[in-house]
């Protein structure tokens, strides 16, 4: 039974556990917490607002603690605001948070909320039939460093990666029925993907 958290200090956190609960042999759990962090396999950090997730990482003291675990090799997944988190460079931003995942993201890259769309695309390490994507003022990649696996770009753009033992995502699979991401994501923490 894998043990995945889901950061819960703002964002999708619900939608996110709703869609590990709908899987086979996964323990969803809350991560607010030290404590809670010790006690995961895998973490999600979901999507929401970059900025207060930053403060609120602070503020928690999860921030150093989350990222020893991240480069000890624990298994992580950040959607939108997640992936900005993990960046270890934000464009036309002069800080960052984690600094673990090697991509130059920009913010909101899409434009306001007015902007965000749906689409459908073939992710081919996910699966060979289309998935929808949702992109809610969304970012993207700019750049990847050389250890960094593109999974999907999009109208030219890098939208999914993954470095190792880290998965990020600009567009959020727990706003949808699809279930193939997380099963990817626990398929990472199995040794299967």
């Amino acid at each position: 039974m894998a043990n995945i958290g889901v950061l819960a200090l703002q964002g999708a956190v619900a939608e996110h556990l709703a869609c590990l609960n709908a899987l086979e042999d996964v323990a969803a759990r809350v991560v607010k917490t030290r404590a809670q962090l010790d006690d995961i396999d895998a973490l999600i950090m979901p999507g929401g607002e970059s900025t207060t997730m930053g403060k609120l990482l602070v503020e928690y003291e999860l921030m150093r603690p989350l990222q020893e675990r991240i480069k000890q090799g624990m298994p992580v997944w950040g959607t939108c605001a997640g992936m900005i988190l993990l960046a270890n460079q934000i464009v036309n931003q002069d800080w960052t948070y984690l600094n673990v995942l090697d991509v130059a993201v920009r913010r909101n890259a899409y434009g306001s909320q007015l902007n965000s769309f749906v689409t459908r695309t073939v992710v081919e390490k996910v699966s060979p039939e289309p998935m929808p994507l949702v992109f809610i003022r969304a970012p993207y990649i700019e750049k990847a460093g050389p250890q960094v696996e593109v999974l999907l770009r999009l109208n030219g753009h890098i939208v999914a990666v993954r470095q190792n033992n880290i998965l990020a995502t600009a567009f959020h699979p727990e706003l949808t029925a699809d279930l193939r991401f997380h099963q990817f994501f626990v398929n990472m923490l199995n040794g299967a993907a």
